[in-house]
């Protein structure tokens, strides 16, 4: 009777790919079931140590993958699964709410590698991923998976939008140093509070004497926050009467260039022959058509359409001379 061989165990490759699929629903089920019985800080630690683990594991089957991909790799896929988790929920459910919450967590990444290409703008950075985490959580209500776009293509635009319209609705148009910019918040907060206080608007010294500093001070800061807001030209200005700063501007007049551009024509016509001036200034000056034109010189049509070509060939060539 022949020996029976034992089984072979499955590849290593194998069994690492169902490792990482058990983790993965895990994770999601964490974020799904989890926190019914939980507080909110058992969950966050829960769903911390399922991520660490996931990323140690990662390191172990691939190590000559660059970590940054790696992570970039395991958020898609988490991503993915979130998605199709959140797809099956009722929206205002805990569920939803949590896995929700779970996706913005996951992809605030992104928002920051967005509102990185915008620190030469001087604002803090706290804010703008803030506005940016708007635009994220606007994609992943309006994000359909079955369409077959990637989530960061399709919200990378609307979190960058997002902090687009923020610096173009909110930030100064003049870069104002940060010590300055803290002290205007003081100041407009001590204007509004003594404006209350006194029932009118109160004066420089009194704004000074509430925050400690001096008039010149205020002064500057008044001055300051004023960069924050741009004029419209069409706003009306005081005193003058007119409409506003648009009135002001001047505007291109088309006779300006229609005398230079007849100049220019005078100074090459008088370089053809007279009857190729001639019947180019029936053509063009008088509106003549072309048979009209050979009626009128006695020539056939076929004749005047070759002088006006001929014509232009000599104006374009004697204009490229000039110049």
């Amino acid at each position: 009777m022949p020996a029976r061989t034992a089984p072979q165990a499955p590849p290593q490759r194998e069994s690492d790919e169902r490792d990482t699929e058990v983790r993965d629903e895990q994770q999601v089920r964490a974020v799904r079931d989890g926190g019914d019985d939980r507080g909110d800080r058992e969950e966050r630690d829960e769903r911390a140590e399922h991520v660490e683990r996931a990323e140690r594991d990662t390191e172990r089957q691939d190590p000559g993958e660059e970590p940054a991909k790696r992570r970039g790799a395991d958020t898609r896929a988490l991503t993915q699964l979130l998605f199709a988790e959140l797809s099956t929920l009722q929206p205002g459910t805990t569920r939803h709410t949590r896995v929700r919450a779970a996706l913005i967590e996951a992809n605030l990444p992104l928002v920051r590698y967005a509102a990185a290409r915008f620190r030469s703008r001087n604002e803090p950075m706290e804010d703008v991923v803030q506005v940016g985490t708007i635009g994220l959580i606007n994609a992943i209500d309006r994000f359909d998976p079955e369409r077959g776009v990637q989530f960061p293509t399709f919200a990378m635009p609307t979190v960058i939008g997002e902090i687009k319209r923020y610096f173009r609705d909110n930030v100064r148009t003049v870069h104002v140093p940060r010590r300055l910019h803290e002290l205007w918040v003081q100041v407009t907060g001590a204007t509004e509070d003594l404006t209350t206080a006194f029932g009118r608007s109160p004066t420089t010294a009194e704004i000074a004497e509430r925050l400690r500093i001096t008039e010149e001070e205020v002064l500057a800061c008044i001055e300051a926050g004023r960069s924050y807001h741009a004029t419209s030209l069409e706003a009306a200005q005081e005193g003058d009467g007119l409409p506003g700063l648009v009135d002001r501007l001047g505007y291109e007049d088309p006779a300006l260039d229609g005398v230079e551009h007849r100049d220019l024509v005078r100074h090459l016509l008088v370089q053809l022959p007279e009857r190729e001036q001639r019947i180019l200034l029936l053509r063009y000056y008088n509106n003549l058509t072309q048979s009209q034109i050979s009626a009128e010189l006695g020539v056939s049509q076929m004749h005047v359409s070759r002088l006006l070509a001929r014509s232009f060939a000599r104006l374009r060539s004697a204009n490229r001379i000039e110049a």
